[in-house]
């Protein structure tokens, strides 16, 4: 094998390794406070970005589209999102977060945010900035290989 190739090979393994080490910090907090990681990503959209077409929020947060009726029907059962029909579009639902919902985002998301900070601190800016170059520049030749 050549050296390219075991430098690749070598990257996506630190890459994976990596990535899997940041989710399970960042998880285990959302996890202690009582969400599963989908249902935190469904909230925390919804909070930042407002109401968002159920159809829409898979591509958002990386999740299959099937799995997110799931994540939104436990959501609503809790009182933390309630669906809206589109009045426009009768076949258009939007996921609304409740005041209920945005409370627990409101209290979870700065400790989430300080943990990601943590996990991350290891680098400099300008090391975060070239981090986030690089990464974006390989999931872009990854995307045009599909």
């Amino acid at each position: 094998m050549e050296h390219d190739e075991q430098q690749a090979l070598k990257l996506f393994i630190v890459l994976s390794r990596a990535f899997r080490a940041i989710n399970e910090y960042s998880n285990q907090f959302i996890q202690k406070c009582g969400l599963h990681p989908t249902e935190f990503a469904v909230l925390e959209l919804l909070y930042h970005k407002g109401e968002q077409p159920l159809q829409q929020i898979g591509g958002k947060i990386l999740l299959a589209s099937g799995s997110i009726t799931y994540v939104v029907d436990k959501l609503e059962k809790r009182e933390l999102l309630i669906r809206v029909t589109c009045p426009e579009d009768r076949r258009v639902t939007y996921a609304h977060i409740t005041e209920k919902g945005k409370e627990l985002i409101a209290s979870i998301f700065p400790e989430h945010r300080s943990r990601i900070q943590k996990s991350m601190s290891v680098l400099n800016s300008d090391e975060k900035e070239m981090a986030i170059e690089l990464l974006k520049k390989i999931g872009y030749n990854t995307r045009n290989l599909i």
